[in-house]
């Protein structure tokens, strides 16, 4: 399956293609919660949550005091820009 290009805003990709780049980026998905996602990466780990009208990404102890981190992000961004935003990390 061909995903739309990268700089197409999110919002223009159907939820299976959205659901093979999260694949795609070694994402896990909620058996529990579909729209829940989950990444672990050698210095951070996140959960990214597919709501109505954006992307969540709740950090993992990722701040001060070991305190999660949590952005939002609009789909209206595209793929290519929520790629480097959410993956780069906290």
């Amino acid at each position: 399956m061909a995903l739309p290009s990268a700089t197409t805003p999110l919002y223009n990709h159907p939820l299976p293609d959205i659901e093979t780049w999260l694949h795609q980026q070694g994402c896990t998905q909620d058996a529990d919660a579909p729209h829940c996602w989950r990444t672990v990466r050698p210095r951070w780990e996140a959960e990214i949550v597919l709501e109505t009208d954006c992307l969540v990404v709740r950090y993992i102890d990722a701040g001060a005091d070991s305190k999660d981190v949590q952005r939002v992000f609009k789909y209206s961004l595209s793929r290519q820009d929520l790629e480097e935003a959410i993956f780069s990390g906290p």
